[in-house]
C-alpha cells in the first residue's frame, strides 16, 4: 500500500517524560525516527519535560507525533497541551485519550455495547479496608486480576490464583494508582486487534495471538524483551471468531471516541467466547510491538503506517 509523504512538513516526536513507561517510549521513538527520517528531512525528537513547550515553539512543527506510553502522554494531558498550542497531532483527542486510559470509565462506556467484558470490582485507596478483599472474592471468585486504573504495559498488574495473595497484589497496585480495577480472571488465549482509521473508514488488522512460555503471560517483560513472546498472525482461529474480534475492536474504538489508531486486547476462552481487556490509544512502536506487526498484515510497512498517521493528522489540522 503506497503512502506519499509531504516532505516539507516539519514533524516533531514527543517521547520519554515522567511516565513509568518512559524507557519504552524512548525505544518506540528511536524506531519511529529511523523509519521517518527518509520521508521528513525536518524531523526532531523532543523529550517530554519542562523544556518541551519552548522546544515546540522554537521548532514550530506542522504535526506532533506523541510516541508516548502511560500518563501524562496517553491520558489526555499532552493532548490538551497540544490543543492549547494549536498544533495538529497524531492519535486520539483529549476525551478519547482520557476515557480509554481510565479502565473504569472505559468499562462504564463499553458496558452499553455488545462487547463482552470481565466482571469487576473497584478499590479506592481513601476508602479501602481489608473486608473489601473478602467481598471481592465472594462476588468474583478466587481467581482475580488486580490492575491500577490508569497505567499501561501491565505495570502493577498481578494475576491472583488464591485469596491469600490478594492483599499483596493490591498493595503493589496501589503503588501505581490510587484506584484499582479488580477483574474476574479469565483463562484463555491472549489476542489483539489493531485499528487504523483512513478516509474510507476503519480497518481492523489481522488478529494476532500472543504466545508466552509455560504459565507466563504478556507482562512487561514479555512485551519488551526480544524473543520473550511469539506473535502468531493471523491467529489460528475460525473465520467467524476472527470476524467477531475485529468487530468488537472496531466497536470499542468507536465507543471510546478513539481517533487514528488503537489496539484492543482480548482473552479468548476454549469455547471461542471472549472478553475485551482494554483499548490502547497509543500502541507501542518498538521492535517487539504488536501494532506494527498487525499493520504489516494489513499491507502497511512500518514507514508507510507512520506517514499515513502524520498525513492524516496534518490534513485534520
Amino acid at each position: 500500500m503506497s503512502v506519499t509523504a509531504t516532505q516539507q512538513l516539519k514533524v516533531a516526536l514527543l517521547s520519554g517524560g515522567p511516565s513509568q513507561e518512559a524507557s519504552v517510549s524512548r525505544v518506540s521513538a528511536k524506531s519511529v525516527l529511523a523509519a521517518l527520517a527518509p520521508h521528513y528531512p525536518n524531523l526532531i525528537n523532543i523529550e517530554l519535560n519542562a523544556s518541551a513547550v519552548p522546544a515546540l515553539q522554537a521548532f514550530q512543527p506542522d504535526v506532533v507525533f506523541p510516541v508516548l506510553h502511560g500518563p501524562p502522554g496517553e491520558d489526555g494531558t499532552v493532548q490538551g497541551l497540544l490543543e492549547i498550542l494549536d498544533i495538529p497531532y497524531v492519535g486520539s483527542d483529549v476525551h478519547g485519550s482520557a476515557v480509554a486510559m481510565d479502565k473504569i470509565a472505559a468499562k462504564g462506556l463499553l458496558s452499553n455495547t455488545a462487547v463482552p467484558l470481565a466482571q469487576h470490582g473497584i478499590l479506592n485507596r481513601q476508602t479501602f479496608g481489608p473486608a473489601q478483599l473478602a467481598e471481592l472474592v465472594m462476588s468474583l471468585g478466587p481467581q482475580l486480576v488486580v490492575k491500577p486504573v490508569r497505567q499501561g504495559s501491565a505495570l502493577g498488574v498481578t494475576r491472583v490464583s488464591n485469596p491469600g495473595a490478594l492483599a499483596e497484589a493490591v498493595a503493589l497496585a496501589f503503588e501505581y494508582d490510587d484506584q484499582l480495577l479488580i477483574e474476574k480472571r479469565i483463562t484463555g488465549r491472549e489476542m489483539t486487534v489493531g485499528i487504523l482509521e483512513h478516509s474510507g473508514g476503519l480497518d481492523a488488522f489481522p488478529v494476532i495471538e500472543i504466545i508466552t512460555p509455560g504459565n507466563s503471560w504478556y507482562d512487561f517483560h514479555h512485551r519488551y524483551t526480544q524473543g520473550a513472546s511469539d506473535h502468531i498472525m493471523p491467529a489460528n482461529i475460525s473465520p467467524a471468531l476472527s470476524q467477531q474480534l475485529c468487530a468488537a475492536a472496531i466497536s470499542a474504538h468507536q465507543c471510546l471516541g478513539c481517533r487514528d489508531l488503537s489496539r484492543a486486547d482480548f482473552i479468548v476462552m476454549a469455547d471461542d467466547t471472549f472478553v475485551l481487556l482494554e483499548v490502547n490509544t497509543l500502541p507501542g512502536m518498538t521492535p517487539t510491538s504488536l501494532y506494527p506487526d498487525g499493520a504489516r498484515g494489513q499491507g502497511y510497512e512500518f514507514d508507510q503506517l507512520l506517514v499515513h498517521l502524520i498525513e492524516r493528522a496534518y490534513a485534520r489540522g
